[in-house]
């Protein structure tokens, strides 16, 4: 009860803070390309419940369907010139703020990962959805995802088993700095996420 009132607060207090900045990357957003400022996804949350996660919009419109995919490398062409610096921000995922609001995520958790690769989960990796996921967490602040994808499923494990007040306030000093350094957006060689047929 205590983090879920802790995530409501912050969560509520940030997002009216960030409104005025909200307005005017949507602006930007819909003067640079064409389609809705707002990008929602299907991702799947705690105990396997399916929800829409909610960002700015930082690629062109029906990207999913272009190229690579579900797969963004750095450099790649899809990416619009606000959704680079939205990006590098991180600003993007301010929107995820209203997914805590509704109790579909927490302040700090596994990322919400998409159904497809929750459907190749192992048993011991299911236990990454025994907590509510987050917008950011311990495998975001330890590489994002240049990491290997079996490897920050690991790192959220280890978080969920060791979980504290203090952790969560070690993750969120290391969250100000990944933001500020931009580091561990794009999956490079090593990174990403496989599966049975041999797609990343």
């Amino acid at each position: 009860m205590i983090r879920r009132a802790v995530d409501l607060v912050v969560a509520t207090g940030v997002l009216v803070l960030a409104s005025p900045f909200l307005a005017l990357a949507v602006l930007a957003i819909r003067l640079e390309s064409r389609g809705g400022a707002f990008y929602r996804q299907r991702r799947v949350g705690l105990h396997g419940h399916e929800f829409d996660v909610v960002k700015l919009r930082t690629m062109v419109d029906g990207a999913e369907q272009i190229g690579a995919g579900l797969l963004v490398a750095d450099g790649d062409e899809r990416i619009t010139r606000v959704g680079s610096f939205l990006r590098r921000t991180s600003l993007d995922e301010l929107p995820n703020l209203w997914n805590v609001v509704r109790g579909e995520m927490s302040l700090i958790g596994p990322r919400p990962t998409v159904p497809s690769q929750v459907a190749h989960y192992d048993e011991r990796q299911r236990g990454r959805l025994a907590v509510k996921p987050g917008i950011t967490g311990w495998a975001q602040v330890n590489g994002r995802a240049s990491l290997p994808w079996s490897k920050r499923i690991e790192m959220d494990l280890w978080y969920i088993e060791h979980r504290s007040p203090a952790l969560d306030l070690r993750i969120l000093a290391r969250t100000a700095r990944v933001l500020f350094g931009g580091g561990g957006l794009y999956a490079g060689e090593g990174g990403g996420w496989d599966v049975p047929d041999g797609r990343r």
